[in-house]
């Protein structure tokens, strides 16, 4: 049994550096003293492995039966003076002396280790580790309350005891072998990242890169409660799947990460979506509370990330881990054009996935809200795709201008683009797009309620009234409560024109219901033969909006008409309601300068034919991406003065509040991989070494040195960390006094 490899995770604790796991029997979920408990193991190990050969066979001659003639029985030589307990700390040690008798058998101490006479120093080390993990793994069985899992620490203790008489390999022995389940916690997570963010900018795909890190990380650290104790907390659930899984991970994962002798593999690659599924929630609620706990404590580059993202992040993690159909645990879900496996720390940048998407027959979705009342007596307004008289139009149709009411453009925005937002409202295969971002302002409106309606905080019926059926009474109590809800939050609304639509048997409504009270509903009539359907009413009840749950209601309706063939819904709205199609024109116009900015320019011709050099500005496209040309300054040719000037420039930046983090190189140790990512470093130490030797013979070689600060800075670390930030305060600070020195124009 092989060491299973793991790929790079991030940091185990929120916003430390690194911790390590509790030690067995210890308890708790995470390990406070557990680096201490590792490390005086290693060090013992190492110790008992240095000490001289006669010392080591004393050692291993306590645990080797007796090779005497006659078949001795003895399993274990036993000094005829044994050590005191504790020992002492004066006591000198003993010469070890092989012809020392045992104890139990009287045969020598030689008598038990004849057999490690030609046994390589490397593998008495090997046999000397197992010795002292025996050692270990006795003192955890005796102090250990919980039953279960100090009967796996005895069941580990005997294997590793027969491998030091019989000299062999640990190999636990079980039914089934790691991984237990697939894919595992480790790809599922992968294909989270894949199938969520794909879709995301550089920057803010690392982001959710050092998430995910940071939560696989949590789990291969993380202390899973006992068997017992979770009877206690969940008796419903199934305790003896969960039981299997503790003692599994007991011997592959925590155990080995003390006893070294035993092969370890990382909960995160061995476990499943089962495992994770009995530990997430607890883990979520813990991990949560330790980091609003320590955010005074936290470094100021992982506050946002941690009391921000982290929380985003784990809440739409929750929803696939419990979700019955989410793709991402298919064994099928094709993680980039090869099929295989990608490692979490690219998996960002793997092309896109293929996978199923959500349902959705608009791009947005109405917010009641910022909507305002929306009723058949006003002007007409298409939220997804006008009915034409009675003609159910063909999604990939344009919106033909006899026969829709002229739109009022405002400010300076085209007619062609109010034409292009309306045919990307009606194409099916815009209306499909990519999830929402997890760090932008519009993503997941509705994550909240997703979660409480998976909790059954909040549930949703489609119903309506009946004059073929003995009316429900909670049904038409549940009528009742949407009328009132209609006509608390549309005002304007004629009550006696609300009761006849929601009571009418032709209208349906989709009623929210929230400890067993409506606060919200979608009133709608369905025109199965022409097609769509008329949204009449859309509200939330006042003190339970900005929770998602109009946004939510919209999706429930969108999955209802897609289960009836109905993809076209038409509305009427009043000037309250403009807001939603406002986001289509923002939405479109914000396309619009992407594409300009994304567009490929053909390569510049102009150097073959003998031009030499061309001005900056005369590059096509150089000015879309907002590129403004450095004003020219004077070249000091006096090198004192230059000298004097540049000299009291670099102590001013030197002197900032934010210069501290350039002071001098950075060091290996604290920014692992720096060197490989930074090719050409630099420092403001460095920088007045050059100064002073009279390096920088022009303001060029200067300015150049200094920006390679700021710009590596910015490369090495991402936008929300105080790095970053402090590079770009210092950078106006420098070029603010590049000006007053007239090396730069103003």
């Amino acid at each position: 049994m092989s060491e299973s490899a793991g790929v790079q995770q991030g940091s185990p604790a929120i916003g430390a550096a690194g911790s390590a796991p509790a030690a067995p029997g210890a308890g708790g979920t995470e390990g406070s003293g557990a680096t201490v408990g590792s490390a005086r193991i290693a060090a013992k190990k190492a110790q008992l492995r240095s000490s001289p050969r006669p010392k080591k066979l004393e050692k291993l001659g306590v645990y080797s039966s007796c090779k005497a003639e006659g078949g001795c029985k003895c399993n274990g030589w036993k000094s005829q003076n044994p050590p005191p307990t504790p020992p002492r700390t004066d006591q000198q040690p003993n010469t070890v002396n092989l012809l020392e008798p045992c104890r139990s058998c009287s045969h020598t101490l030689g008598d038990h280790v004849t057999h490690l006479e030609n046994v390589s120093e490397e593998e008495m080390s090997r046999l000397l580790g197992i010795v002292l993990d025996v050692e270990y793994l006795y003192t955890c069985v005796h102090k250990e309350e919980d039953a279960d899992t100090k009967q796996v620490y005895f069941s580990l203790f005997k294997l590793l005891r027969k491998c030091i008489l019989q000299m062999g390999k640990p190999v636990v022995e079980a039914q089934e072998s790691p991984p237990f389940e697939k894919p595992s916690i480790e790809q599922g997570v992968n294909n989270f990242v894949q199938y969520k963010f794909s879709h995301l900018p550089s920057k803010e795909r690392q982001t959710i890169v050092e998430l995910a890190k940071m939560f696989l990380n949590q789990i291969n650290y993380w202390q899973l409660e006992t068997p017992s104790q979770r009877r206690q907390r969940a008796p419903a659930d199934d305790a003896v799947g969960y039981k299997v899984n503790y003692t599994r991970w007991l011997c592959y994962c925590n155990v080995p990460q003390f006893c070294d002798s035993l092969p370890r593999y990382e909960t995160t690659q061995i476990f499943g979506r089962t495992l994770l599924r009995s530990v997430f929630t607890v883990m979520r609620k813990q991990l949560l509370e330790q980091a609003r706990q320590e955010k005074d404590t936290l470094p100021p580059e992982k506050r946002t990330l941690i009391l921000t993202h982290f929380p985003k992040f784990l809440s739409m993690l929750e929803e696939e881990v419990y979700s019955h159909s989410s793709p991402i645990w298919s064994e099928d879900f094709l993680v980039g054009s090869t099929g295989g496996q990608i490692p979490i720390h690219t998996v960002i940048s793997a092309p896109p996935v293929a996978r199923p998407l959500y349902y959705s027959t608009s791009p947005v979705s109405v917010d009641p809200s910022s909507c305002g009342s929306v009723s058949p007596a006003r002007k007409t307004a298409s939220a997804l795709e006008p009915s034409l008289g009675g003609q159910k139009r063909k999604p990939s149709e344009p919106i033909p201008h006899d026969e829709t009411k002229k739109l009022r453009i405002v400010g300076d925005i085209p007619m062609e683009l109010i034409n292009e937002v309306m045919a990307t409202i009606t194409d099916p295969t815009s209306m499909l797009g990519p999830e929402t971002s997890l760090l932008s302002a519009h993503s997941a409106r509705d994550e909240a309620a997703r979660l409480e309606e998976r909790r059954g905080v909040i549930e949703f019926h489609v119903i309506g009234n009946s004059l073929n059926q003995k009316p429900n009474k909670r049904i038409l109590m549940w009528l009742v409560g949407l009328q009132n809800v209609f006509s608390h939050q549309l005002p304007r609304m004629p009550k006696e024109y609300i009761t006849r639509l929601v009571f009418d048997p032709k209208h349906k409504t989709l009623s929210l219901i929230k400890d067993g009270r409506v606060i919200g509903g979608i009133c709608f009539r369905m025109f199965p033969s022409q097609g769509f359907t008329e949204i009449v009413f859309c509200a939330v009840t006042s003190n339970e909006q900005v929770k998602g749950y109009g946004t939510h209601l919209m999706n429930h309706l969108k999955e209802y008409h897609i289960k009836h063939d109905i993809l076209n819904f038409l509305t009427y709205a009043d000037e309250y309601a403009i807001g939603y199609f406002k986001k289509q024109i923002i939405k479109k116009l914000i396309e619009r300068k992407q594409a300009q900015i994304r567009k490929v320019y053909p390569g510049l011709s102009c150097f073959k034919e003998g031009v030499r050099q061309i001005p900056i500005e005369s590059i096509p496209g150089i000015r879309e991406t907002g590129w403004k040309p450095v004003g020219k300054g004077k070249e000091l040719k006096d090198p004192d003065q230059l000298y004097s000037t540049l000299k009291t420039i670099l102590q001013h930046v030197k002197s900032h509040q934010n210069a501290w983090p350039f002071m001098e190189p950075v060091k290996k140790t604290e920014a692992p991989g720096y060197y490989q990512v930074i090719r050409f470093p630099m420092d403001l130490k460095t920088m007045s070494e050059r100064l002073k030797s009279r390096y920088y013979t022009t303001r060029k070689l200067f300015m150049a040195d200094m920006q390679r600060i700021f710009t590596n800075c910015r490369e090495y670390n991402p936008p929300e960390s105080q790095y970053y930030k402090c590079a770009n305060l210092l950078e106006k600070v420098f070029y603010t006094k590049i000006k007053e020195a007239g090396l730069i124009e103003k």
